[in-house]
């Protein structure tokens, strides 16, 4: 019957406990404090975009930003999910899986850099570490030059 005895992970499950299951799915996808502080900033200096959008229709992965005219999508990738050369750090449980998650992910971001690329459009990068500032003003930059 239903609630009886210890949690146990569905067959072939991710979640090694049940603390770790609820942990993982607390986990943001969108609106996390970088973006929404890259976005607040780029806003602020009259910019506007489509939030968690897909640059291309048929293409089934969505940027945080998207400048649709100037054909700008941006990308504010967490260090741990994208795999950071500067702060990734190996899971320490169940590290074949996450390892294997996290090496999907990277080889994901690159296609859908080539893909987006190859439609013409310009794809911007950060890692949710670097100064969000710095990202805003390249976001503004790179957005008004290709709006010339």
């Amino acid at each position: 019957m239903a609630g009886e005895g210890p949690w146990q992970p569905p067959e072939g499950s991710w979640a090694s406990s049940a603390a770790r299951r609820r942990n993982m799915q607390a986990i943001r996808s969108r609106d996390t404090k970088p973006e929404w502080i890259i976005r607040r900033l780029v806003h602020a200096q009259g910019l506007r975009y489509r939030v968690a959008a897909r640059p291309l229709p048929r293409l089934r992965r969505t940027a945080d930003l998207v400048f649709g005219p100037a054909k700008v999508a941006v990308f504010i990738d967490g260090c741990y999910w994208h795999g950071c050369p500067e702060h990734y750090v190996p899971p320490k449980t169940n590290e074949g899986y996450w390892s294997e998650k996290v090496a999907r992910n990277i080889a994901r971001d690159r296609d859908t850099d080539r893909q987006l690329e190859e439609a013409g459009w310009l794809v911007l990068r950060f890692w949710e570490h670097e100064g969000s500032e710095a990202c805003a003003a390249a976001i503004a930059a790179a957005v008004q030059e290709r709006r010339r």
